[in-house]
This record gives structure tokens, sequence and C-alpha cells, in this order.
């Protein structure tokens, strides 16, 4: 947080300000998500791998009935086993979504405190006790779902210090154009530009990946075809063409990226609309509520309901 001395002045808000329980639940969200992805990532590698090693004319064999290229298969397939039943016992998919929806909340939470976001306004008698108590009882929710909180596995004194932070107190502290000035760069458009990033990723990885889709396909079409009318009689590029198709189908489902496409391009659209609002015709009366619309709206929450909505 910087911000030139007086009460006046422009303040910058930034993720380094909030509290360590945020960026220990951050943390944690990213190494789970990147577990879960290379878990699934490796599953389907081994089952084309599989196939690969199924399909190679050349069989390997040691002495009378020993084929090498069975075994690097059959290892293959096995090891997709293992990794599954491995991913089942992390949980590693579960952890990063309900980690990253504790990462979400606290920021969420911390926001709406520091610019006097609905509950935290103005004219709220005890807003440092009331962050507390509805910050305490949303991960408390989080809790029953399985959300494993560091506080209670010996994370540390830095855990279980202050909620409210100094970089947090002093924003609320500032007058309301200070306050919507930072709220709207720092928050507001941050959001805005992260989900049209989002979106346009997501674009190239679905144009990607339908081309990849569509080229094993039609390969294998091919060389069904070509058999058909006895062109070649080797069947052998078909299983294999169909599996690396279905891994890469498998995968773009996965990751979602053609609801998200929708989902962060309509969240977008919504957030351009509020910065309108908040640039021109939100007033300080006002101000509280549009600050909890414009988190519901970032919330993980609202982005799944819509990718569940527009699949």
């Amino acid at each position: 947080m910087t911000g030139v001395p007086g009460h006046l002045q422009s303040m910058v808000f930034r993720n380094a300000d909030l509290p360590a329980l945020f960026h220990r639940a951050d943390e944690t969200a990213v190494n789970r998500q990147r577990d879960a992805v290379k878990g699934t990532r490796l599953q389907l590698v081994l089952l084309v791998l599989g196939s690969v090693f199924a399909v190679l004319p050349w069989r390997g064999r040691i002495g009378d009935s020993f084929q090498l290229m069975g075994l690097l298969s059959a290892s293959a397939y096995a090891w997709v086993l293992v990794a599954g039943l491995r991913g089942t016992r992390r949980r590693a998919k579960s952890h990063w979504q309900l980690n990253r929806s504790a990462a979400e909340f606290i920021r969420s939470m911390c926001w709406r405190y520091a610019v006097h976001g609905t509950p935290f306004d103005s004219d709220s008698a005890d807003p440092d006790g009331l962050f507390t108590t509805r910050l305490e009882e949303g991960l408390r929710e989080l809790r029953k779902v399985g959300w494993a909180d560091p506080r209670e596995e010996g994370g540390g004194n830095a855990l279980t210090g202050e909620l409210i932070t100094t970089p947090m107190r002093l924003l609320r502290e500032k007058v309301f154009s200070v306050r919507k000035e930072t709220y709207v760069r720092d928050r507001l458009i941050e959001q805005r530009n992260w989900y049209h990033r989002r979106a346009e990723i997501s674009r190239r990885a679905t144009a990607l990946w339908t081309v990849m889709i569509s080229l094993l396909t039609a390969l294998a079409l091919l060389f069904g075809v070509l058999r058909t009318f006895s062109v070649t009689d080797s069947a052998e590029p078909v299983p294999l063409l169909s599996a690396a198709a279905a891994a890469c189908l498998a995968w773009s489902e996965i990751r979602r990226h053609q609801p998200l496409i929708a989902a962060h391009s309509l969240v977008e659209e919504d957030l351009a609309a509020i910065h309108i609002a908040m640039e021109t015709s939100v007033t300080e009366e006002q101000w509280p509520s549009a600050v909890y619309e414009t988190e519901r709206i970032v919330s993980p929450q609202h982005t799944d309901w819509l990718v569940q909505h527009r699949s």
C-alpha cells in the first residue's frame, strides 16, 4: 500500500495489503490447482501412451511369449489407476476450490470493509467487530464443507494476527472520493481486466483444441475409409488417433474453456456497466450497495453459476 501523507491524498491498495490468512489460502489454492491439473494431464498422457504401445507393429519379443510393448502398455494403464487413486486420496481439486473460495471471500470482505461497502458502511456502529464476525461466519461455513483452516493446523503466529491490516484501516479512514478512486482503479478495473484476459486465453485455447480434435478425427476417418476400400489393411492408426482425440476433448472439457468464455465475457460486461455508473451516477449514499453488487459479481460462486447455465 502506498499513499501520499494527508487525509485527502490518493492511495494504492494491493493484495499485499490483505491479511496473512488470505495469502495462505491463495497460495494453497494455487498449489492444489497445479496438483489437480498435473494429475489429470498425467492420466490422459498415460492413456494415450498405453494405446501407442499397444498398436506398435514392433512387439519387442523376448523369448517365446514375452512382449516388451505389451509390458509398457500394461504399465501405462496401471499408472493411470495409481494416479487416479492418488488423486482421490489427496483431493487436490476439492482443496483447490475450497481454498480459492476462502481466499476470494476474504479478499472481498476486506475490500468491502476498507471502502465502506455493505454492511460496513459509514453508519456502522462497530465496523471492526462486524467485519470479524461476518468473516468468521463465512469461514465457518467453508470449514463445514471441508476447508482446512490453516489457523487450526499450526499455521504460525502470522496467521493468528489481526484480520484487519493497517492499510485497510488507513483506506477506511479516507474520504469518499479517495475510497472511490482507489476501489475503482485497484479493484474494479483490475478485475475487469482479469476477466478480459481470461476470456481471451479461453478463446485461444478453444481454437487450438478444436483444431487438434478435428485434425485427429479427420485422420482417423481417412484411415477408416482407406481400410473400407481395402487400400490398406492396417488398422493400428485408428485406435491411436481415436485415443488422442478423446484425450484432447477430455482436456478441453476439464478446463471448461468454452463455457468460461461466455461467463467471463458476461462478468466483464457487468463490470463495465458498474464502472460507468460509479464514475457518473453513483452517490455516496448508493456507494455501499454498489460495492456489494460488484463483489457479488466477481465472486467465484457467480462465475460458476454462469458456467453452469451457459454450458
